[in-house]
């Protein structure tokens, strides 16, 4: 794998094997509203805990792409760029992110597929993008982060918006929002 090319660049398509690659990721393609319409058909309650399931499905798992674009990007700095980049090509929207402090990292989404899949809801739904936002996170600050989906389209927002810190205390379950599920 070259590392200093793009995602774009990386990503091979098997039609023997039909499959999507990134050297040893495999990727699939699915419609956003399928995926997020799953998310939909469940109960509150157990919508909440799907989506925190789902979160940290992503961040362990997205911690080793992470470790990989570390290739390219030397500094914190680069690695958000890396980060922001791959997301868009990935079709995971439009990433902006900001240093709040040396302790807080935060990521403004544009056009989310998360949220634009799951149509209206009353709370966030972009457990993906926090879960990932806690692989990178914890490979900037050295430690286990917390990713906070603070706004999200899908409930009114205008941009789904996230907060990250790294983790004061190890809590007995990483949260994606500020709705715990019951």
């Amino acid at each position: 794998m070259n590392a200093a090319a793009s995602f774009k660049a990386r990503l091979a398509l098997d039609e023997q094997r039909g499959e999507w690659r990134d050297g040893d990721a495999r990727y699939l393609m699915i419609r956003h509203d399928s995926l997020m319409g799953m998310f939909r058909l469940l109960p509150a309650a157990t919508r909440q805990t799907a989506l925190a399931a789902f979160a940290e499905s992503v961040a362990s798992n997205g911690r080793r792409s992470v470790e990989s674009y570390c290739l390219t990007a030397a500094a914190a700095e680069a690695l958000l760029a890396v980060i922001a980049e791959t997301a868009a090509q990935l079709g995971w929207g439009r990433w902006r992110f900001e240093r709040a402090a040396s302790d807080e990292l935060r990521l403004d989404v544009a056009n989310s597929p998360f949220a634009a899949g799951a149509g209206h809801t009353h709370e966030p739904v972009c457990a993906a993008i926090a879960g990932m936002l806690r692989a990178v996170a914890g490979t900037i600050f050295g430690r286990p982060a917390d990713a906070e989906e603070i706004s999200c389209v899908a409930a009114g927002g205008d941009l789904c918006r996230f907060v990250v810190r790294p983790q004061t205390a190890k809590p007995a379950r990483l949260p994606i929002s500020g709705h715990d599920p019951p």
